[in-house]
């Protein structure tokens, strides 16, 4: 059995205060690329992950993909109470650690197939509980779902009382309050530098616990755009005023503090692209993966994007919206 996963752009945080009972809160868009294509097959016993000759080998990729994969199988075995093993073969892959979301998909990618093949239907929350997945943002595991562009509501502070990131908090997924298909016809082209990727683990951690809670004017400024701005805008097909709410976004609330840890490098990339002409510039979660959104000069935003990568290299990636989740191919 064979699945592929999209990949996410994670706009924004939404409310890092929680004076209204609330935190976290999420803004997101799912990718048709990058994306993940992984074969599964039953074994006797154990856990194996293999690589294809097709994939992509980035620095530190084998051993944390292999990692995610056996975790979640291992988490998935004992829930579904699933006799013998499997052998995972790896087909494409995406940098992990970028702001593409490769952990979720990954992990949910792992559990889709363990439960499909032994006749189990889980649906993309149940199976997000089971290997621990989104206990910050809901965007990823929606992704896998059902696509499109994403918001959720966060987390009550009884259930999430401290600020922490999806990897440090036990808190289950968030609902969703808004779903759109995303307009086909903008193209989002995304920058990958070759620079230390974004901040995690327990840097990640410290990032929370040290920044947070954000300004209550900041979260109240950022609610005010994301609904008067950057979701009738998608509703409605504008692409100059998303692209200025994306703009605007990169200023406020916790995107701001995301922003302000980064290499200096990123935010010379996103100067670069808005330049060169793209309606909306931002940077997907803590990094390094940046993006640009326009629809008419492609071109020119994809050399503005060559010529910031000249010193010290990466990956451009030109794609779209992707308004559908993960897909069974076998």
């Amino acid at each position: 059995m064979i699945i592929e996963t999209p990949s996410r752009l994670h706009l924004t945080l939404i409310d890092l205060n929680g004076i209204y009972g609330r935190i976290d809160g999420g803004v997101g868009i799912t990718l048709g690329k990058p994306g993940l294509k992984i074969q599964a097959e039953p074994a006797d016993n154990g856990v194996e992950v293999i690589f294809s000759k097709s994939c992509q080998f980035i620095e530190g990729l084998i051993n944390d993909y292999t990692v995610k994969i056996k975790n979640s199988s291992l988490k998935v075995i004992d829930a579904l109470e699933i006799g013998g093993g499997f052998k995972f073969t790896i087909h494409s892959t995406y940098p992990p650690h970028s702001g593409l979301g490769s952990g979720t998909q990954l992990s949910l990618a792992v559990a889709k197939l363990i439960s499909n093949m032994n006749n189990h239907d889980l649906n993309a929350l149940d199976m997000a509980k089971i290997v621990g997945r989104g206990g910050t943002s809901g965007i990823g595991v929606e992704s896998f779902e059902n696509g499109g562009f994403i918001i959720d509501g966060g987390h009550k502070r009884v259930e999430k009382p401290s600020f922490l990131p999806s990897s440090a908090s036990p808190a289950t997924p968030p609902p969703i309050i808004a779903r759109y298909n995303f307009p086909l016809d903008w193209k989002i082209i995304l920058a990958i530098p070759n620079v230390e990727r974004g901040v995690s683990g327990a840097k990640e951690v410290d990032a929370f616990q040290n920044y947070c809670p954000v300004p209550l004017y900041e979260v109240e400024k950022l609610s005010h755009l994301l609904l008067m701005k950057l979701m009738p805008a998608v509703v409605e097909s504008d692409l100059d005023s998303f692209g200025t709410a994306i703009n605007n976004i990169q200023n406020i609330g916790f995107k701001k503090i995301e922003n302000k840890l980064q290499n200096p490098y990123i935010n010379e990339i996103m100067k670069n692209l808005r330049i060169a002409g793209a309606a909306g510039v931002g940077m997907s979660s803590f990094g390094p993966t940046v993006y640009a959104i326009t629809d008419t000069n492609e071109r020119d935003i994809l050399s503005a994007a060559n010529d910031s990568l000249k010193d010290v290299g990466g990956e451009i990636i030109s794609t779209c919206a992707r308004n559908y989740g993960a897909t069974l191919l076998d």
